[in-house]
């Protein structure tokens, strides 16, 4: 009695741990009623090879952003995703998964952990998966723990292959609701991803001579030390771990929806819509998921939202401003952003004349900003955070520096010609100083001047694109655009605000015809026939 009674004690203690540990990931309500829906009723376990099978991905088809090649490696991997990841987690029993495996299984795949251990377990599922499907990775894992060191390196090849595989679980079941969308599986554009990969990994020397606008991702034949691109990864791309946790929690909402009847089986994804909605932004599919993995908070969803309405019907009415459509200027921006007071990301295309190895070209890139409160009409630099970001052909990002706060600055012309002795510059700025700002756009929108970071301790240091130099460097500016990041009820509180202005602007237009219906007896006449002709008789006179 006194051995049960002790062994009772210590399973429900491992019990109670297990289900400490779930519940610190928010996500315990979820696996009791998944454990619920698919345990046996007379085992009380979860049987294994059905719950391995529910994780499995299969598309009909594979499409991809600019008509990119999929190499045949990619297929495989999806086959043999779902099941590997259930075999490196979750040890059944002989009759199946009992609820502490089931939970424990969960914890090791998507617990609480520190960067590098999330990091290494997102590399151990795509090394377990690559080996499953006939494809060995070289890189080599100490030992099973999750915090262990890894050695090797990965190619250019298979660097593209595991973002999209890291793509894939974070988009699973995000657009269960859309019929169309079903089995169609779309892959965003990430060279830019890549070539930042690259440039970070490789040593100066080599990284001189690649043309990152003329390179083709997908023909680099170079190998990155596996410790170098972690720590890049740590850097820019640090919420790129979400995706196990999304894609695990995905698949158990999947589960308990399919038991009770009311939702798919079939794995969906984001389908050939999505390319629809952003082929014609500079906010496309793979830069708002680049600028969505850089940092860990509700921005992020809000960034893909933008780009990924949940239908292809749907306007996207995250876009507040593009030059292209809504016309070039301050005042133009302003119509369209006036009352959002929530984050803004900025994304400008430009061109200039850059220097790569002694030859001089015209070449185009993209930068991005975003603005926490959307944008004030000062004459002074405002805001309490911010972020500025290279995004083509290369991605950075730069975060705050912390010395200093002149995040953003917009200024309009003042209204009433009021004069002004020493007039602030009219535009839009981010970083440095008033006349010596990182990035400025004039007022017409059709110049903007990038400056070295050295005049700049806002942000973090680094080229805003690729050779960059040390000069000032003034551009063409080939389209701008304001995406609103705060969701529909800052949309909403904006239109509010935007009806109440123009019903102002109607009463202020309004005349009151009845003060002019009698022009004879309007004070107005007399005044006007007093100087006229002073010596007239009056009415009172007559």
């Amino acid at each position: 009695m006194g051995a049960s009674s002790s062994t009772d004690n210590k399973e429900s203690s491992e019990k109670r741990e297990i289900e400490s540990l779930a519940a610190s990931t928010g996500a315990l309500p979820l696996l009791q009623r998944s454990f619920s829906k698919l345990s046996d009723s007379q085992t009380n376990t979860v049987p294994f090879q059905s719950f391995k099978q529910s994780f499995g991905l299969s598309y009909d088809s594979i499409t991809t952003e600019g008509g990119q090649k999929v190499a045949d490696l990619f297929p495989r991997l999806l086959e043999h995703l779902g099941s590997s990841l259930v075999d490196l987690f979750f040890v059944p029993d002989k009759e199946g998964l009992s609820w502490v495996e089931f939970a424990r299984g969960y914890v090791k795949c998507c617990g609480r952990m520190s960067a590098s251990m999330s990091f290494n377990t997102l590399l151990r599922v795509y090394y377990v998966t690559a080996k499953n499907a006939g494809f060995s990775p070289k890189l080599e894992f100490e030992s099973d723990e999750a915090d262990c060191k890894i050695n090797g390196s990965i190619s250019i090849r298979e660097l593209l292959v595991f973002l999209w595989i890291c793509w894939t679980m974070s988009w699973d079941g995000r657009s269960s609701k859309v019929a169309e969308m079903k089995g169609c599986l779309f892959l965003p554009d990430i060279s830019h991803l890549i070539l930042s990969a690259v440039v970070s990994c490789i040593d100066s020397e080599s990284g001189k001579s690649l043309d990152v606008w003329e390179t083709d991702v997908s023909g680099l034949e170079l190998e990155l030390p596996i410790g170098k691109f972690l720590t890049w990864a740590f850097m820019t791309v640090p919420s790129l771990t979400e995706c196990l946790s999304h894609f695990c929690n995905s698949r158990l909402q999947n589960l308990t929806s399919v038991e009770d009847g009311s939702g798919p089986s079939k794995s969906t994804a984001v389908d050939d819509s999505a390319s629809k909605t952003s082929e014609n932004t500079l906010l496309t599919c793979g830069r708002a998921w680049a600028i969505s993995l850089t940092s860990k908070s509700i921005l992020s969803e809000e960034i893909l939202s933008s780009c990924f309405p949940c239908n292809s019907n749907e306007t996207n009415e995250h876009l507040l401003y593009r030059s292209y459509h809504h016309g070039k200027g301050m005042n133009r921006l302003w119509s369209n952003v006036e009352g959002y007071h929530a984050p803004i990301l900025v994304i400008i295309s430009a061109s200039c004349e850059v220097e790569h190895e002694g030859t001089s070209s015209e070449r185009k890139w993209v930068i991005g900003a975003i603005l926490q409160h959307g944008f004030e009409n000062r004459d002074a630099f405002y805001g309490s955070s911010g972020n500025l970001f290279s995004i083509s052909p290369v991605f950075h990002a730069f975060s705050s520096s912390g010395k200093e706060k002149n995040f953003a600055y917009s200024h309009l012309h003042p209204s009433g010609g009021v004069y002004d002795a020493h007039p602030k510059p009219v535009g839009i700025g981010f970083g440095g100083t008033l006349g010596n700002e990182r990035i400025f756009i004039d007022e017409d929108f059709a110049k903007i001047t990038v400056r070295h970071h050295a005049v700049d301790k806002t942000y973090q240091s680094g080229s805003l694109f690729p050779n960059q130099g040390y000069l000032p460097v003034e551009a063409l500016v080939l389209d701008i655009e304001a995406w609103g990041l705060g969701g529909n009820k800052a949309r909403e509180i904006q239109q509010a605000y935007q009806k109440r202005e123009e019903l102002f602007t109607n009463q202020r237009r309004k005349i009151d015809l009845k003060t002019f219906t009698n022009w004879e007896d309007s004070p107005e006449k007399m005044m006007m026939d007093m100087m006229g002709n002073p010596n007239a008789p009056r009415k009172e006179d007559r």
